[in-house]
């Protein structure tokens, strides 16, 4: 079964999901005050991930109320390597100034160390950061611009069992034509809306305190036609819907269940395989760079992550019965385990 959601608030007024399921725009209002949950349960972030295919730059603004995160990700995929370095900011509970909506709300974050804006702007969205101690003092300066012309996302609200004031309310938005800059080290390095593209994970919600997900993710040109998906399961109560989604020329094609299937061995190894209950979605993923980390405070908080960024190859069918071939797709696909 996958439920489409209709339109109104997020949360009723216990503070519970109003409606749990999935669509294509939002259609759904997130209110932070609506929540009605311990202050340290609330979960809010925009991650973006920019690629071409030489190159990629991950921006992540977070505030998790106890700890904010600022983190850049630098990755060169000719050279199978991977830079990073953020931010921490204590307790920001909210001050952070998160926006409520995907589609209206700038963020803006200036640090002693470090400079991050996400603005909308007509037609898309403007992305900055300047970081001049990114990597051992090499420095980081980007600029890129994203364009949205009008298309579908995916949008899902999902309920934890057994703890009714959790949720997750998530938007990803694929397919964003990305141009611009960036400068690392005195090279700098062009990102072209004809062969580069965004996506943007945006999430609010309430969660439990152990979780473990999965989540993949690519966008690009599959025949001379803007193509993307989004897959994930692992967490939460998805009897309403899941979050697999397929993108063609700005349409939505709504998948069913999608499962992963890791390797043995490293994640960076062997190549990953992808599955799907109804034969819609069949993919091999070939790693290029496992964007690990694993971080803890106290025994109590715990984050354990692997980004593997990659390339896609097999085939999804379309809501009309359409197979499209995919071959050589650059994305990536992720284990997260967080006990926070």
């Amino acid at each position: 079964m996958q439920h489409q959601m209709n339109p109104g608030d997020l949360l009723d007024r216990r503070g519970w999901l109003a409606e749990a399921g999935f669509a294509t725009a939002e259609i759904r209002h997130y209110r932070r005050r609506a929540i009605k949950a311990h202050p340290l349960r609330t979960k809010e972030w925009d991650y973006y991930a920019i690629l071409n295919q030489d190159v990629g730059l991950c921006l992540t603004v977070a505030d998790n109320d106890y700890l904010g995160v600022l983190a850049v990700h630098w990755l060169d995929f000719r050279q199978a390597t991977a830079l990073q370095g953020g931010v921490l900011l204590p307790f920001p509970m909210g001050r952070m100034g998160l926006p409520e909506s995907a589609d209206a709300g700038d963020i803006v974050q200036t640090h002693r160390q470090l400079s991050m804006a996400f603005r909308h702007e007509p037609g898309g969205r403007h992305l900055t950061v300047d970081f001049p101690g990114f990597a051992d003092g090499k420095g980081l300066k980007g600029e890129i611009r994203l364009a949205q012309p009008p298309m579908d996302r995916m949008v899902i609200a999902t309920p934890f069992p057994g703890a009714p004031n959790a949720f997750y309310y998530n938007q990803k938005i694929n397919c964003l034509p990305a141009s611009g800059e960036v400068v690392i080290g005195g090279q700098t390095h062009v990102f072209d809306p004809g062969s580069a593209f965004g996506v943007l994970d945006w999430g609010r919600g309430v969660w439990t305190y152990d979780n473990t997900w999965y989540w993949g993710s690519a966008s690009g040109l599959v025949g001379g036609r803007p193509f993307g998906f989004n897959i994930g399961h692992g967490f939460g109560d998805t009897t309403a819907a899941t979050e697999n989604m397929v993108f063609v020329d700005g349409r939505a094609h709504k998948l069913d269940q999608v499962t992963v299937h890791l390797p043995d061995g490293t994640f960076d190894g062997a190549p990953w395989r992808f599955t799907s209950n109804n034969g819609r979605f069949e993919m091999t993923f070939e790693p290029i760079i496992d964007r690990a980390s694993d971080s803890g405070l106290l025994g109590l908080i715990r984050s354990s992550q692997h980004q593997v960024f990659g390339r896609f190859t097999g085939s999804v069918v379309l809501d009309d019965g359409t197979r499209l071939a995919v071959e050589n797709l650059l994305g990536f696909a992720e284990k997260v385990a967080n006990r926070w």
